[in-house]
């Protein structure tokens, strides 16, 4: 595992990086996801932006796992992560044979509004401000500038 915590160099902070390969096993999301949780708040992200990043990484890494590598524990998700005091940018990749963005169903549709899963592209793009998918669609990157307010 690669962690580089926030030190401050001057009046600069350089940025809290995290670059690690986990194996497919849904315990593993949680581990990663309390790392970053930490950095967000030690970077005094406000709650709004840890919500988000929170929901779309957790989903990221999840669909990663879960629909990428079905849960495959030989198989690997790749995670990268950089924060610094503007922005967050996090890349998620899976060794699965990935997915078109068009034929995932509009969770909003009648026909799937009563479904129990389908809903993660759409938050993620909810959260964040940008989400670009790979030509293969098994890697994602986020990126999300920190708010303001």
């Amino acid at each position: 595992m690669t962690i580089h915590p926030t030190m401050t160099k001057g009046n600069a902070a350089v940025p809290w990086k995290y670059d690690q390969q986990i194996a497919s096993n849904p315990n593993n999301c949680s581990k990663v996801i309390e790392l970053l949780l930490d950095q967000l708040s030690a970077g005094d992200w406000s709650g709004k932006d840890t919500f988000g990043i929170h929901m779309a990484m957790e989903e990221a890494i999840m669909n990663a796992i879960c629909h990428g590598n079905q849960r495959c524990e030989t198989k690997h998700v790749h995670i990268e992560i950089e924060i610094s005091d503007e922005s967050f940018y996090a890349r998620i990749s899976d060794q699965g044979e990935g997915f078109k963005l068009e034929d995932v169903p509009d969770p909003t549709a009648i026909e799937n509004l009563e479904k129990t899963s389908g809903r993660g592209v759409r938050l993620i793009q909810h959260f964040i401000d940008v989400v670009k998918y790979n030509e293969n669609g098994n890697s994602v990157e986020l990126k999300k500038m920190k708010s303001s307010d």
